[in-house]
């Protein structure tokens, strides 16, 4: 997909859709937060949500007392949402609109590198190589060494499209293999995820440690 389509069918989605009926919504992301706590990181860690949309997950890491928070989208819509439902919360979060397969490595890291990076149902959407291998590269500069990835993805028996768009359905191995030697799998999880409109999707949940 062109990076104008790509923005354009996102936008689409927020403008025509509130965040509670997108089918990727969840009122307590609790697998999401379960894991960053895994990662057994302080209050003042450096922890980035891509294409977070306008996801709660932000909501309940603030009041769960993370300080360094924050969410990227490629969607204004997404954002706007976002802010909308934190108010005056929402000064607290440093919000970033871009693609994360298009966004130069310097403006990510500005302000220093990340300790966790967490990706809820992004990186299933790239399907071409060149898009795979710049989100790789992104990770790989974002996280200091030590610093922990969470991914999570339609399993190899989840839906084979989402959002009108093809994806990539994967297991803890192929994604071990399409992140390389940099990223070393520490924990599996899976996840019956059930839609707002009563449909169920399979999704994987890996953690990796940055090498």
């Amino acid at each position: 997909m062109l990076d104008s389509n790509r923005k354009y069918h996102w936008e689409q989605v927020y403008q025509n859709k509130i965040a509670t009926e997108v089918s990727w919504y969840q009122q307590h992301p609790e697998c999401s937060l379960e894991l960053v706590q895994a990662c057994g990181v302080g209050g003042t860690a450096r922890i980035i949500d891509i294409g977070a949309g306008a996801s709660t997950l932000v909501d309940y890491l603030l009041a769960a007392g993370y300080q360094n928070l924050t969410v990227l989208d490629i969607a204004r819509g997404a954002i706007e949402q976002a802010r909308s439902r934190l108010g005056k919360h929402a000064d607290r979060v440093v919000w970033l609109e871009h693609d994360i397969t298009r966004l130069d490595t310097t403006t990510l890291v500005a302000d220093g590198k990340y300790d966790i990076w967490h990706d809820r149902a992004v990186f299933h959407f790239l399907t071409d190589p060149h898009d795979q291998e710049k989100y790789v590269s992104a990770v790989c500069c974002a996280l200091k060494p030590g610093a922990q990835l969470i991914m999570a993805t339609f399993g190899l028996d989840g839906p084979e499209k989402c959002s009108g768009l093809e994806i990539v359905r994967y297991s803890p191995e192929t994604i071990s293999a399409m992140l390389g030697d940099s990223f070393q799998l520490i924990e599996t999880r899976t996840e019956k995820h059930v839609t707002p409109s009563s449909a169920l999707q399979n999704f994987i949940y890996c953690r990796f440690i940055r090498l």
